[in-house]
């Protein structure tokens, strides 16, 4: 295993335990048991699993289900809504090459993330929301339509909304202004700029902040996360993706988390603990936990 590869060390440990709002263990090596053990040996105690298809989020709901300390997510990915419908010839997605299903496909992954989020263990539908980087202007009516629905959902349940929004901001602030968003809304792995941030404080929607934080060219997000209401502010690793920095492209792990929470305490003029201790208040706020 080159440098490259090798999981970073295991960082010193938080005073305050907080928790992962935001990961994917199905996509990192090694057990979920050996996961779970490293985070809370650095004061992460609990971890929000996410899912973005159906296969995902049965497991999301499964492992949840098994281990006190993960709660669940379920939904389809922005991604994948236009891979049901349109199908998916390259295969770029996990599930590989896929047939067209059309709208009547999508209906029916919806309909089984609507039982799924109707399970206890099942804190949040998502990550739902937008995605125009991926997916150009042929898949849009179907994130949207995918999109609609899910928030729909989150509200007849009672559960969390999380967001993914890439590169679509204001029709993600438009579509939760018309649908009426859920009462506790997530902007997971937040990539909006200051002006943003105050929209959605404005709106009491929760940012979580993810490790791209710590990037040198991250100052839009640093700005956004210094005007952000602490009471509206999480934390997240979306691992193995967005590894912090100085380790940044190495593998992501909810283990990392005390390297963004200091990395934001020092964003925010505040210390460690203060930090930690509203994440820690405001995750379990957020996910009804």
């Amino acid at each position: 295993m080159s440098a490259k590869d090798a999981p970073p060390p295991l960082p010193e440990p938080l005073g305050v335990p907080v928790a992962d709002s935001h990961t994917h263990l199905d996509m990192q090596p090694g057990t979920v048991e050996e996961a779970l053990a490293r985070a809370a040996a650095v004061g992460v105690d609990t971890v929000v699993q996410v899912g973005c298809d159906l296969k995902g989020s049965r497991w999301a709901a499964e492992t949840a289900a098994a281990h006190t300390a993960v709660h669940a997510a379920v939904a389809l990915h922005p991604n994948e809504a236009p891979r049901i419908v349109h199908g998916d010839e390259d295969g770029w997605s996990r599930q590989g090459a896929r047939e067209a299903g059309g709208d009547a496909a999508l209906d029916d992954a919806l309909a089984e993330i609507d039982l799924l989020a109707a399970l206890p263990q099942v804190r949040a539908v998502g990550e739902t929301g937008l995605d125009y980087f991926r997916t150009g202007p042929e898949g849009m009516a179907a994130q949207e339509r995918s999109f609609r629905a899910h928030i729909e959902i989150a509200k007849r349940h009672g559960k969390a909304l999380v967001i993914h929004d890439r590169e679509a901001h204001a029709d993600v602030l438009r579509i939760l202004a018309e649908e009426g968003a859920p009462e506790r809304t997530v902007f997971h792995c937040y990539s909006g700029d200051a002006e943003m941030a105050r929209a959605c404080a404005d709106a009491g929607y929760f940012m979580s902040f993810a490790g791209n934080v710590t990037f040198k060219n991250a100052q839009p997000l640093r700005d956004a996360l210094a005007v952000a209401p602490l009471e509206l502010v999480l934390v997240e690793t979306d691992a193995p993706f967005l590894t912090p920095a100085p380790y940044r492209g190495r593998p992501n792990a909810p283990y990392l988390i005390p390297i963004t929470v200091r990395a934001m305490a020092q964003v925010r003029g505040v210390d460690e603990e203060t930090m930690a201790s509203a994440i820690a208040v405001n995750t379990a706020r957020a996910f009804d936990y």
